[in-house]
């Protein structure tokens, strides 16, 4: 039941609960009147941002280092040597062909020739098994809502039509190249409205015919929410469907391609994950079944059944990231302290050793031919750009393939790992990155930055614009928080549903450490974070503000009473829960960060980002914190800022260009809240 107040808040009663709503009209950003309000709120943004002194030096420094370049891990098919790479101030990577490993480099596909305003991004890729094809997706303005294109590898030209509605798309190449299985999304009117990015199903498309027609292979009938994705064994027999539901469980499904008959299913039941590589004769299954830390198990085709699978690799106390099969063996990647190694095992499991990498960095790709002698790793760390390293299998030598350079070179750096203790006990670690020879006495400004869900894991990455604040004297530090990945499932868990609340008290105890040790004070300190890492914020500015001096909360989920209700939000109910259940609403309200703002309580400055284009998260998020944040706050010198993005979305495939400007904000925002001087010049390397 829903009733409204003669002040406009939507009051409703939902499982015996009275939910107030004050800002329920900022949900329909079509609407004239959130239109007008928004451009009111672009206006604050700039009156605040744009008159602060050091702006224009913070311009040129982020632009010098955010032309850094990035690389893409490469694949490897039919001989050819296929990655991504953008160089200097392209807004979007190019997608480079070679052949073999050393052979002179040619751009196959560039985005930044279809569209001036470098907003039309690549989603995704897959080369035939021969390489003489590749599938990709191309999408514009940030919506991530890929067009499916084939191009003809050898020459560059389109191949056949083209298939809408490939968003996330999973892809499996037949060994002929003749066709491939793929999912797509619903065609509009197809299914009830609003519901058009559930409904993911798989399909068969052979070249040359009409996308119209393709054959439904699996997912007809299924539960609208579960996400299927597909893998095909190298000789085009086995057919493997992972159908995940949320990010606790999937189940398995094969098809004998030459054999006939229908989908058999390899498990169903069973409360985890299972992540498929089929090879001719086998399937290899990473999961946590009865390993939170996960192991490898190997099925036979003819014989399926979870009862025949057999453990080849056991779950030992590294968690296990993914598995590839290169030249007879098994290339293991491992997080072991949330940084990443590779080991080494033959087909049967024997261990056979563990790769050089440099320390506390991050695997990012790892691809090779089961038949190849080959394997190619992407590598970064907190301070080290992408690198690519090539490790020749017959021989066990790892070498350097390619790399980017580093913007700033003869900067001491220290990457240290230090550990909070959390409220109910919990080891909680932090990776810490400043100058050498940082004096503990409190004086410094300081970031934190968290995630925590859906087990993502915040591993060392490189982020060129951190050096700014690396330049200027700045502490950086990530919190390895409950919700991700990082010490496998039962972390995880541990951080979802109706233990979310733990990610938070995380959060605020790795605060109270960097405080407590000298890193800095909590009028020099900031919190960011995005998407799910956005909740996070929000939940940290409503339970605790005064921790902190300011806030950045970037693309957020902040109604979690609502969230369900937009985008393809549904699909995460079982990961946070849904209001619509009786239990699950209670905890939701219990940290719902729109819902705990609080009238006349003094807040941090806080600048919240969205776009119009995000298909993830919806912009009526941030719009309402913004309002709802302005009414309450109580300190009126800390601004409450809403930065909303046109033609981008949730992050992926953002133009260089406006990147750079949304960096200058945040950047601007932080510097003039923490109080941190720009130099004219980068501050010397001593």
């Amino acid at each position: 039941m829903e009733m409204r107040d003669t002040d406009g808040t939507i009051v409703e009663h939902l499982h015996g609960l009275e939910i107030h709503d004050r800002h329920r009209w900022l949900e329909d950003g079509d609407s004239s009147k959130v239109r007008e309000w928004t451009r009111s709120q672009s206006a604050l943004l700039r009156s605040v941002l744009d008159g602060w002194p050091g702006r224009e030096g913070l311009r040129r420094r982020l632009e010098s280092l955010m032309v850094t370049g990035a690389l893409g891990g490469p694949v490897t098919s039919g001989g050819r040597t296929f990655y991504a790479r953008r160089e200097g101030r392209q807004n979007q990577p190019v997608l480079l062909v070679r052949e073999g490993a050393f052979g002179a480099e040619r751009a196959l596909l560039d985005p930044n020739a279809l569209s001036a305003e470098g907003t039309i991004a690549l989603d995704w890729w897959y080369p035939s098994r021969d390489g003489r094809l590749l599938a990709c997706g191309l999408s514009e303005g940030g919506s991530e809502l890929s067009v499916l294109r084939v191009i003809d590898v050898a020459d560059g030209r389109q191949v056949g039509g083209e298939i809408p509605r490939t968003r996330a798309c999973s892809l499996a190449w037949e060994p002929d190249a003749g066709g491939f299985y793929y999912t797509r999304y619903p065609e509009p009117g197809s299914v009830p409205a609003g519901e058009e990015m559930y409904h993911r199903r798989l399909f068969h498309h052979r070249l040359g015919s009409d996308p119209a027609e393709d054959r439904c292979f699996f997912g007809e009938g299924r539960p609208a929410d579960r996400w299927p994705n597909v893998a095909l064994s190298p000789d085009g027999r086995w057919l493997v469907v992972t159908e995940a539901e949320g990010w606790s469980r999937s189940r398995l499904y094969l098809k004998d391609l030459r054999g006939g008959g229908g989908w058999i299913p390899l498990v169903e039941e069973r409360e985890a994950l299972y992540l498929p590589t089929p090879l001719d004769d086998r399937i290899l299954i990473v999961t946590n079944e009865d390993a939170p830390t996960y192991r490898v198990m190997a099925a036979r085709p003819d014989r399926p059944g979870r009862e025949a699978w057999i453990e080849v690799i056991p779950a030992g106390e590294g968690v296990l990231q993914a598995i590839e099969v290169a030249g007879g063996k098994i290339f293991a990647a491992y997080l072991e302290q949330a940084a990443s190694t590779v080991r080494v095992f033959a087909l049967s499991g024997e261990a056979r050793g563990t790769l050089g990498l440099p320390p506390m960095g991050t695997v990012t790709s790892m691809d090779g031919e089961p038949g190849g002698d080959e394997l190619y790793l992407g590598y970064v760390s907190f301070v080290d750009p992408s690198r690519i390293y090539r490790y020749a299998i017959a021989g066990e030598s790892l070498a350097l393939w390619a790399a980017i350079e580093s913007p700033v070179s003869g900067m001491s750096l220290v990457t240290e790992q230090i550990h909070c203790t959390s409220r109910d006990g919990t080891r909680i670690p932090l990776f810490v990155i400043h100058r050498e020879g940082l004096a503990l006495d409190g004086s410094h400004p300081a970031i934190l930055s968290g995630y925590g869900g859906f087990s993502v894991s915040m591993t060392p990455a490189f982020d060129p614009e951190n050096f700014l604040w690396l330049e200027h004297g700045g502490v950086l530090a990530v919190a390895n928080l409950r919700g991700g990945g990082e010490f496998g499932e039962s972390w995880h868990r541990e951080g979802m549903l109706e233990r979310k609340q733990n990610v938070f008290d995380d959060f605020i105890a790795a605060v109270e450490l960097l405080v407590r040790e000298g890193y800095t004070r909590p009028g020099r300190l900031a919190i960011r974070g995005g998407s799910n890492g956005g909740l996070l914020i929000g939940a940290a500015i409503t339970q605790r503000p005064d921790l902190f001096r300011a806030a950045v909360c970037r693309v957020p989920l902040l109604d979690m009473i609502r969230y369900h209700r937009f985008r393809i939000a549904r699909l995460w109910i079982p990961e946070f829960g849904s209001a619509d259940d009786p239990e699950q609403i209670r905890w939701l309200l219990e940290y719902s960060p729109y819902h705990r703002v609080r009238d006349g309580v003094e807040y941090p400055a806080v600048l919240l980002t969205t776009a119009e284009s995000d298909s993830r998260v919806d912009p009526m998020h941030a719009r309402k914190m913004a309002a709802r944040l302005q009414e309450a706050q109580g300190a009126a010198d800390r601004p409450i800022l809403l930065r909303m993005e046109t033609m981008a979305g949730h992050g992926a495939g953002k133009p260089l260009g406006k990147r750079i400007d949304e960096q200058l904000d945040i950047w601007t925002f932080l510097f003039r809240e923490l109080d941190v001087e720009m130099k004219e010049e980068p501050p010397s390397a001593g």
